[in-house]
């Protein structure tokens, strides 16, 4: 029983010190709070079942870092499959319009970007997402997706462009 109460006790200041980090990740990459919520709290179980823990906070933090990422772009395929079944559905049935009126400028503005974020490819995305809001070095990005510290800045590049270009045809 002592055992246990260390790892509950080693397993709770994990969750505190990373949950917002691992669920800014996810929401930057699923787009979506309820979704990002449900996909971080996913890799902490899937982190409390190992039973064992890691040894140091920062291989744990990219440990559940590897595993959110996985586990969200599992979702994102689901997500591509979903959107051409609904896109199937609305081209074969009555056109739905959506009404923006009531929106303010600056949801406007979040839906643009999250958008655009979601159209740039999946390996651009999530490079971006780490730098950006999950606020990780060059070195610490290529640690945890394991390619090297020259890539993740070539992708980060790309993916700023095309980010770029894809918000400059719709702000």
């Amino acid at each position: 029983m002592y055992v246990n109460d260390d790892l509950t006790k080693l397993f709770n200041r994990i969750y505190e010190t990373l949950f917002p980090l691992i669920y800014r990740i996810a929401y930057r990459i699923v787009g979506d709070a309820d979704i990002a919520e449900d996909v971080s709290q996913e890799a902490f179980i899937k982190l409390y079942e190992r039973n064992e823990p890691l040894p140091d906070m920062d291989q744990t933090k990219y440990w559940l870092i590897r595993v959110v990422k996985n586990i969200s772009f599992n979702h994102e395929k689901k997500k591509t499959r979903q959107r051409k079944m609904f896109t199937k559905l609305k081209d074969a049935g009555p056109q739905f319009t959506e009404s923006s009126e009531h929106e303010v400028l600056k949801e406007e503005t979040k839906t643009i970007v999250k958008e655009a974020l979601a159209e740039i490819p999946y390996n651009l995305r999530v490079v971006l997402v780490l730098k950006e809001y999950g606020q990780m070095s060059y070195k610490e990005i290529g640690s945890t997706l394991g390619i090297s510290e020259g890539n993740v800045k070539v992708r980060v590049f790309r993916g700023r462009e095309k980010l770029e270009k894809l918000l400059k045809g719709r702000i």
